[in-house]
């Protein structure tokens, strides 16, 4: 097992899932994808956090981003919990759940962390992109939920400075002003970014976010 890095290619896997079986890149496909592992059925926390993301799913999919969560457990655990999401979340799990009893994947993806739990997966977090490479690593202990808001704001950021040569400053959220990446010359912001920009510092240069009117 190697630790995977951002930028490393994602690795794929075939899976049983809630939905089916799977191979995770062409289940992919051309999407950008956000792997979660849980560290078990029937807890209370993986509870709220599945059923968050069950009611977050059109944000994801407005993003051309697919979901797919993972825990330890088997397939008929899987189902049985669902029906316990849907219930206590008032929501309905609208995306896979991937079972890993052998811990295969959980492995390959470096989920298991001994020091906090020999036999559970961390709370790990695994924003893909389009090209089948690592954008973001989050990794949460077992106690504390996610906050997908977080994670949407992400997926905005990532898809954004992809496409343009900008980067997100600190607390930024989607539709506010951007910084114009350092690689760019001065005498090349006009052509690029023609809404305008406020020079704060030589390297401190901002502009309005380049895909929005």
């Amino acid at each position: 097992m190697s630790t995977l890095r951002l930028g490393d290619l994602a690795p794929d896997f075939k899976a049983e899932t809630t939905n089916g079986p799977i191979q995770f890149h062409q289940w992919l496909g051309d999407s950008w994808g956000i792997l979660f592992s849980h560290p078990a059925d029937f807890t209370p926390v993986c509870t709220t956090e599945l059923g968050t993301v069950a009611k977050y799913h059109p944000e994801f999919a407005k993003r051309g981003t697919k979901v797919i969560a993972l825990s330890v457990d088997g397939l008929a655990s899987h189902l049985e919990w669902i029906k316990d999401i849907n219930e206590t979340q008032n929501t309905i799990v609208n995306f896979p759940i991937i079972a890993d009893q052998s811990r295969e994947i959980a492995v390959l993806y470096d989920m298991i962390h001994p020091n906090a739990n020999d036999k559970f997966t961390v709370r790990s977090v695994f924003v893909i992109g389009s090209d089948k490479s690592i954008k973001l690593i989050l990794t949460y202990p077992a106690s504390t939920g996610r906050n997908f808001d977080e994670i949407l704001r992400v997926v905005d950021s990532l898809q954004l400075t992809a496409a343009y040569n900008v980067a997100t400053p600190a607390n930024w959220k989607d539709g506010q002003d951007v910084v114009i990446a350092p690689s760019i010359p001065n005498c090349d912001i006009a052509a690029k970014f023609p809404k305008g920009h406020l020079q704060i510092k030589p390297y401190l240069r901002i502009t309005p976010q380049p895909n929005k009117l």
